[in-house]
Order: C-alpha cells, then sequence, then structure tokens
C-alpha cells in the first residue's frame, strides 16, 4: 500500500487504535513475564479532559508503552472517581431545573437520579483519552462506587473501627455552606484577601463611660460572643482584668477572661471569643468553660439562635452589620487588612469553621507507618524535592475527618439504636450483621429498630485503597492479581494531590499489604499558559484537547505537552509546541518516503556508506544508553528531545545525506538494508512518545502479519563499545569541517554547485574520513600543505587549521557592498558608545563594572572596524 504524500493523523489514528483493541494488545494477564503496573489516578466520572489530564496520562502512556518494548507484562489500570461533592452537586443542580429539590425526595429516589446522571456523563473522559493513544486495559476499568471497590472501602472502615482507629465526636470542622458538609483540612484552599479590620466598642459594664476595643475580620460572628479575653501580660488591657463587657448590638453580657493563647500585638489586644466558630475560641471556650452559641445554619445563613439578622446570608450581614454598628456609635474605625481566608477546594466559597459530629480516623499511625519508606528513598519521589512537604505534613498530621453530609457516595456503615433510653452504635459490613451486633445489647431489636448513619465517607477514603482495590486485594488479599501486579511500579499525579492521595496511599499499603503501593512517585507540574497564569474555564485560557488532537493529531499534541514537561515544574503551554510536533511527524513522514522511494541496486556499498552506516550505528547505540539514563531519573521531557534530535540531526541531516545516491542513480542494498534496520530502531525509539506515526510506518517498512505491533516489539541495542565511543566523537569533528566550508560559502556568497577545494594546514588527522567530508561538503579534493597558500578563506576547527582557496570564485562586488553595509552599522555603534563615554555624568556616576564594560565594548568595536577595513582594502585590490 503507497503511503500519501503528506501525513494526515486522521486517516492514521482511528485505524491504529482499533487495531490495537481489536488485537488485545493493551490487556494484561499474570504470566512470568516482570509486571510493569500503573494505575490511572481516576479523574472524576462526570468530567471531561482538560491539559492537565492531558499532560499526566500522556506521561503514563510513554512509560507503559516502554516498559512494553522491554519485554515487561505492562498493565495500565483505568478507572474514575465518584466524586461526591462534585457529582452530587451537579444532579443537585440539574433536579433544581426541573423544579425538584433534593429535601423534596427520598435518598433512593435522589440515587437513582445521582446513577442516571453518572451512567449518562460517566466514561466520557475514558473514550476521550483514547483519541490521546493511551493505552490502558480497558476490559479492566473500574469504578469507586462499583460492587468490588464498594466492599473494599466498607470493609476497611469496618477493619479500623474495631482496630479502634475510627472514631465519632463532636470536633470543630471545616463547613462548606454551599455543599452543606464537613471537609477535611486538605480540602481547604487558603487564598489571600484584601478585606477589612472593624475595630468595636464593647461596653464596660463595670464603667459605663469606656468601651473596650476588639478588632475583627468578621463582626457578623457577634451574635456568637461569650467573653472577650486579653493577655493577662498586657499592660494596656490590664484595667479590664475581672470585668464584664457587653456585645455590641447583641446587649448580651460577657465575661473578660485571660490567656497568653492572645497576640498582645494584634489589633488592640482584646479577643473576642466565639467557641461556635472558630477552632481557637473553642480550644479557649473548653479551657474557661464558655457557652457555645451556633449562630449559623448549615447553608451559612444565620440561625434563630442568634436572635437577629434571621434567615440572611453570612456575607449580606457583614454590610449590613457594619452599618448598623456605625450607626449606634459602636464602630471606632475600619481600616483595610489582607489576610488569609479558607475556600472550599470543591464549591470555591468560603468555609465556615462550624462544631459537628463527624467521623474522624486517627492519623498518627498511619504517619508512623508511611513517613519513613519516603524519607528512606524505598518510595522514590521525582524530583525529590516533594519529600521535604511530605515531611512536613506527616509531622504535623491531624485526624481526619472522613464523614461528609451526602447521600451520593459510601453509606458509613454505622447503625444506630436506642437501648433503655441511650442511643448505641454498632460498625458492621451489612445491616443483617448489624442486627446481630445490636441484638447482644438487647435481643429483642428487629430490623426496625436500627437506622443506618446517614452520612457518606469522603471520596479520598475509596481512593487511598485504589492500588489495592483494583486487584481486589481488600477482598480478597491472596488472589493471584495482587500478588503479581502490586506493588505498583510507577505512580504519575501532581504534587497539589500529594496528601489528599499519594500518601494516603501509602498508609494503607503498609497497613493492608504490608508494603508500598508503589516505587516510584513522579510529580507533574501544573499546566499554565504561555504568560504563566494556570488554565482555568474563568480565565479563557485553557485550550480544548480534543480540539488540539484534531488540529495537530495526538502524536503532534503528545509531543507538544512533552516539549514543556520537565519533572515537577509548572508547564508553560504554547499551542505552538504543538505545531512543532505536528512538524516532527511531518519530518519524520518524508524521511520515510524518501527511503522507501529510491531504487536499490546489488553494487558494491561505497565508502561514505561504510563510514556512514558504522557512524550511525554507534550514534545509535550512544544515544540509547543517554536516553535510558535519563529514563531511570525520570527525566522523560528531555528523553524526548534527546531521540528528537537523533531523528532530525542526526539521521535527516547528517546520515542521510551521506549515503544518499546521486540524483536519478540507484543506491546500494547493503546500505539500503541497514538504513531500513536504522529506521526500525527509530521507530521503536520513538513509539512511546508518538504511538500512531510510528505504528503506521513499522507497519509499511517490511510485510507484517494481522495482530503484529510495533507496541510489542522489544528495543534491544546493545552498549556502545570504547571504539564506537570514539567513532561518534570523531564524526563530530568531521561534521564541524563540513559545517565551516559551509560557513565560508555562505559567508563568501558561493554557490552550493560550485565544487571547492579543502586544504588541511600542517596536518589531517581526520584523514580517514576524507570520503565524507568532499562528498558531505562538496569538495573536488582535500589535500595537507605545510604552509598556508594565498588567498584562502580559513577556519579552525579545535586546534587544525582549515583553508578554502577562495581564488576567483568570490562576486568582489557583492562581498564589498556586504563589508560596506557591516562597517555602517559598526560607526554607528561605536558612535553611540562614544557618547555614552564621553558624557562626564555618566562616567562619574555609572558604576565601575558598567564604565569598563563600554570601554571594552568600544576598543572592540574598533578592532573590528580595523579588520574590516583591512579587508576591504584587499578586496579593491582585487577588482
Amino acid at each position: 500500500m503507497e503511503l500519501a504524500s503528506k501525513y494526515n493523523p486522521q486517516d492514521v489514528e482511528s485505524k491504529w487504535y482499533e487495531y490495537w483493541l481489536n488485537n488485545k494488545l493493551f490487556s494484561s494477564k499474570p504470566d512470568g513475564r516482570e509486571a510493569y503496573t500503573v494505575v490511572i489516578p481516576p479523574p472524576n466520572v462526570t468530567g471531561v479532559l482538560h491539559m492537565g489530564h492531558m499532560l499526566n496520562n500522556t506521561i503514563q502512556d510513554i512509560l507503559v508503552r516502554r516498559a512494553r518494548m522491554e519485554g515487561k507484562n505492562a498493565c495500565w489500570v483505568p478507572g474514575t472517581d465518584h466524586a461526591s461533592i462534585a457529582t452530587e452537586a451537579k444532579v443537585v443542580a440539574r433536579l433544581a431545573e426541573q423544579g425538584i429539590k433534593k429535601t423534596d425526595l427520598s435518598r433512593d429516589e435522589f440515587l437513582k437520579h445521582a446513577w442516571d446522571w453518572t451512567h449518562e456523563h460517566g466514561g466520557i473522559i475514558l473514550k476521550q483519552l483514547r483519541r490521546l493513544g493511551a493505552s490502558c486495559d480497558w476490559d479492566r476499568t473500574a469504578f469507586t462506587m462499583d460492587e468490588k471497590r464498594s466492599e473494599s472501602v466498607i470493609k476497611v472502615f469496618c477493619d479500623l473501627y474495631n482496630k479502634g482507629l475510627i472514631y465519632r465526636g463532636v470536633r470543630m470542622v471545616n463547613w462548606d455552606p454551599q455543599a452543606q458538609t464537613a471537609l477535611s483540612d486538605e480540602e481547604v484552599i487558603y487564598q489571600d484577601e484584601h478585606s477589612k479590620l472593624y475595630y468595636l466598642r464593647y461596653h464596660v459594664v463595670e464603667d459605663p463611660d469606656k468601651f473596650a476595643i476588639v478588632a475583627t475580620t468578621r463582626p457578623e460572628t457577634i451574635m456568637g460572643d461569650t467573653a472577650m479575653c486579653i493577655n493577662p501580660n498586657d499592660p494596656k488591657n490590664a484595667w479590664l482584668k475581672g470585668k464584664h463587657v457587653i456585645v455590641p448590638l447583641v446587649g448580651r453580657e460577657i465575661p473578660v477572661i485571660e490567656d497568653d493563647y492572645v497576640d498582645i500585638e494584634f489589633g488592640t489586644g482584646c479577643l473576642k471569643v466565639t467557641p461556635a466558630h472558630d477552632i481557637n475560641d473553642h480550644a479557649l471556650g473548653l479551657k474557661h468553660g464558655l457557652q457555645t452559641i451556633d449562630i449559623f445554619n448549615d447553608n451559612g445563613t444565620i440561625s434563630e439562635e442568634a436572635g437577629m439578622y434571621v434567615g440572611m446570608d453570612r456575607m449580606d450581614v457583614r454590610k449590613q452589620i457594619a452599618k448598623d454598628l456605625e450607626k449606634a456609635g459602636l464602630m471606632e474605625k475600619v481600616e483595610d487588612y489582607n489576610n488569609k481566608v479558607g475556600y472550599s477546594e470543591r464549591t470555591h466559597v468560603p468555609i465556615e469553621p462550624k462544631l459537628s459530629t463527624q467521623w474522624f480516623l486517627k492519623m498518627q499511625h498511619f504517619a508512623d507507618l508511611a513517613l519513613q519508606p519516603v524519607m528512606d528513598d524505598d518510595i522514590q519521589f521525582y524530583p525529590s524535592k516533594y519529600k521535604n512537604t511530605y515531611r512536613h505534613w506527616l509531622e504535623n498530621i491531624k485526624d481526619w475527618c472522613i464523614s461528609r453530609q451526602l447521600w451520593w457516595g459510601h453509606r458509613i456503615p454505622a447503625y444506630y439504636f436506642t437501648v433503655n433510653g441511650k442511643q448505641e452504635v454498632v460498625v458492621a459490613e451489612t445491616a443483617e450483621a448489624a442486627l446481630k451486633l445490636a441484638q447482644q445489647k438487647d435481643c429483642a431489636l428487629t430490623m426496625n429498630d436500627i437506622e443506618q448513619d446517614s452520612d457518606c465517607l469522603d471520596t479520598w477514603f475509596s481512593s487511598w485503597l485504589w492500588p489495592i482495590s483494583l486487584f481486589d486485594g481488600i477482598n480478597n488479599p491472596d488472589n493471584k492479581e495482587i500478588q503479581y501486579y502490586y506493588p505498583t511500579a510507577d505512580l504519575i499525579t501532581g504534587p497539589d494531590i500529594i496528601f489528599f492521595w499519594v500518601a494516603r496511599m501509602i498508609m494503607a499499603g503498609y497497613e493492608y499489604k504490608g508494603q508500598m503501593p508503589f516505587r516510584h512517585v513522579y510529580f507533574t507540574g501544573i499546566v499554565r499558559d504561555k504568560l504563566g497564569r494556570k488554565m482555568s474555564k474563568s480565565l479563557g485560557n485553557s485550550p480544548d484537547p480534543i480540539a488540539l488532537i484534531d488540529k495537530y493529531g495526538a502524536d503532534g499534541v503528545r509531543m507538544g505537552m512533552m516539549l514543556s514537561a520537565p519533572a515537577g515544574n509548572d508547564i508553560l503551554f504554547d499551542e505552538s509546541l504543538c505545531e512543532q510536533g505536528r512538524n516532527f511527524n511531518n519530518k519524520i513522514w518524508n524521511a520515510f518516503r524518501l527511503v522507501k522511494g529510491w531504487e536499490v541496486t546489488d553494487t558494491e556499498q561505497p565508502q561514505t556508506s561504510k563510514l556512514a552506516t558504522a557512524w550511525f550505528e554507534a550514534k545509535l547505540r550512544t544515544t540509547n544508553e543517554e536516553v535510558n539514563d535519563l529514563f531511570s531519573k525520570y527525566r522523560i521531557s528531555e528523553a524526548l528531545m534527546v531521540v528528537y534530535r537523533l531523528f532530525w540531526d542526526e539521521f535527516s541531516s547528517w546520515y542521510l545525506e551521506m549515503i544518499k545516491p546521486a540524483y536519478g542513480t540507484p543506491i546500494d542494498t547493503k546500505t539500503y538494508q541497514q538504513t531500513l534496520n536504522f529506521f526500525d530502531i527509530l521507530l521503536k525509539m520513538l513509539h512511546p512518545f508518538m504511538p500512531f506515526i510510528t505504528e503506521e510506518l513499522w507497519q509499511h517498512l517490511y510485510e507484517r502479519k494481522e495482530g503484529e505491533s510495533i507496541m510489542t516489539q522489544q528495543l534491544d541495542i546493545p552498549t556502545p563499545t570504547d571504539d564506537e565511543k570514539s567513532l561518534t566523537e570523531e564524526i563530530e569533528v568531521v561534521k564541524q569541517i563540513v559545517s565551516g566550508v559551509r560557513m565560508i560559502r555562505n559567508q563568501k556568497n558561493i554557490s552550493p554547485k560550485e565544487t571547492l577545494e579543502l586544504v588541511a594546514i600542517g596536518d589531517n588527522p581526520f584523514a580517514a574520513f576524507n570520503d565524507i567530508i568532499i562528498k558531505m561538503a562538496h569538495l573536488s579534493s582535500i589535500q595537507t600543505l605545510t604552509d598556508k597558500p594565498a588567498d584562502v578563506a580559513q577556519f579552525m576547527v579545535g586546534t587544525n587549521e582549515f583553508a578554502v582557496p577562495i581564488g576567483n570564485l568570490i562576486d568582489v562586488e557583492a562581498e564589498l557592498k556586504k563589508h560596506e553595509d557591516q562597517l555602517k552599522h559598526l560607526e554607528g555603534f561605536l558612535a553611540g558608545i562614544q557618547k555614552k563615554l564621553s558624557n562626564s555624568k555618566f562616567v562619574a556616576n555609572a558604576p565601575e563594572a558598567v564604565v569598563a564594560l563600554e570601554r571594552k565594548k568600544q576598543s572592540d568595536t574598533e578592532e573590528k572596524i580595523a579588520a574590516l577595513k583591512d579587508s576591504m582594502a584587499e578586496l579593491k585590490k582585487k577588482k
């Protein structure tokens, strides 16, 4: 089948992806080979592909395809995450469009809508990954709420509860008023904000003519004040000791308490204490026995308990209460203030600290398991700088709030019942098992007497089991697959989920398998636009990945992503890199068509081709050694650049020129076969990065059987010998000699068709390569002379001097014109420097180094002008 004259990705990509699927080339079953396992960071089930996914999955696919070509049993397991908060929010929004409130539905009715949404939107992102070329074992596709994964989650919850590591209690939590659920600390993003500092007047009960002034950023919380606190060591507020104050507008009398927690320097040194709405205030409240008044409803509006502003949104109250305080004469002043405000990572609204009954997982036990393996490099991070981030979090670990006030997710397997007027709780995998446990306390209980907890588990509570649960290692801990595929090899993820996911998977791995879940973690950077801004829908600076693939082809986009993707550094994505990728595809295509278009004859191999093939074989080996080293260090972007340069510069620009037969003449069989072999190896080296075009051309290289694919071919390149390394170094010098001749042609306006002579002055240590130099530089001969002949252009290669006799080859008029233009430019440049140096103020005030630099520029330019004038004088003699 003939190749098209131009490469068209649309003709190639879908064809080969279907071929790979039909021939089960992505599927993996345990066998005698070394396993290479990667589990996909599960994207949200209702999500669509964005640039971060593109980068992450391109890197995974490169590593998986490379592992296959190394003879490993590569298994890349895909799947999606149920994303409790995000998915429930979307379902609630769609129901609202239909005039239905979540509260109007039973739990089962709502879950039916949620499953309908999941079936409708779920899996879109996985289909899109196929367009990218992702070589996942799709038969293994998992979902965090499918049967196996759900059973695993419930089993683990019960196990940890029985071990005393899960508990239920009233704690101050991060509350998301929009999603109306608790969040873990890791789900709160702190943002710098320009806000206000309000100074409020609190009347002193014992001295009605005086005020105590409190500075606060949240005047809307004064309805929950139950004390004022001062530092006992603060002399300026010592007069308030033992007194009471009146909460402004509210009229409640509250005590002044003392605690060295208060920062003497902040504001006035007086702190309003609202135990229900601040984690530190809550600690003060417990310590000093203060009343707790919760003034917020779950949705962020003011509750009945506040007694005023009831039903208003908290942010509206802040504006209104400031006006009311001003009007009542209870506002001392308002200042601009910069502070950090916690936002929900999911809904992007400001969180509220809230006292709430929640389920927690004790984390110190897990931190003790997970810290040392990373610090000791049993699990290696790339780049290693993230070890410090990881260590800091684990050394300051807090218990994990694992319950969420949602219906979409894994329902907490806790069951409540009443015995002798007291509420009791049991935890069990099923309602039937829970009833049996409950009946141990009261044998008369029936199924109608127990009620399951309405909360769900945090989505990450299922994700932390992912490398184990994908192989059913929780339900069946000794099954054949978990024993073969676990631990996995490489995890590719973003550093933003190092706490959410990476650390917790390590914890679960050591808790449930007694070993690491993966050996290496490669942290990608954040994809930003070329201005350095994080890509987002709101900025409109994030391209549609599928549109990019349509425009440049998957291989072009993959290459564009990787050219800008050093490990751990943010990626400044520029669409022109995809264009560069597409151009590279075209380069490969055209080089292939050139080679396959040559006529072949059974003649003796020329000396130039003998040298060229020996050199390129050596070059392949040395380059492959470099690529292997870069992959071992996870410097994948650099590895791509090395292979890119090997093909573009070494193979296309040098090797093919060295062996190319003269126009209209055939190439010898031996050189042709060796060239096809080189092409085969190059395609294999490129395949992990650019799977589609390499498959297409590999299939055209020789006759192939149905089911054969480049992806299953092993890339077995021997390491280079010392002689081969020397040969590659010698050819680098040869290339410099050829470039030197080409430079003279360019400088002297000598036509490329003009045959030149090259003279080696004194010695020519590269005479063995004369045939190549003569062909590549278009020379008639190379001579070695003791003395330099007259009328030559010369250049140096290292310590070796070469000359090209130019005689009458130069167009004197054109050369003079070029010199005159250059002289004019240099004289103008010199005039500017002289003007600056003649300015006494500049010389007197500028740093000494700056003045010295200008003087050096002056002397250098004067030397260039003198040399140019000498050259012009010589040229004029020839006229």
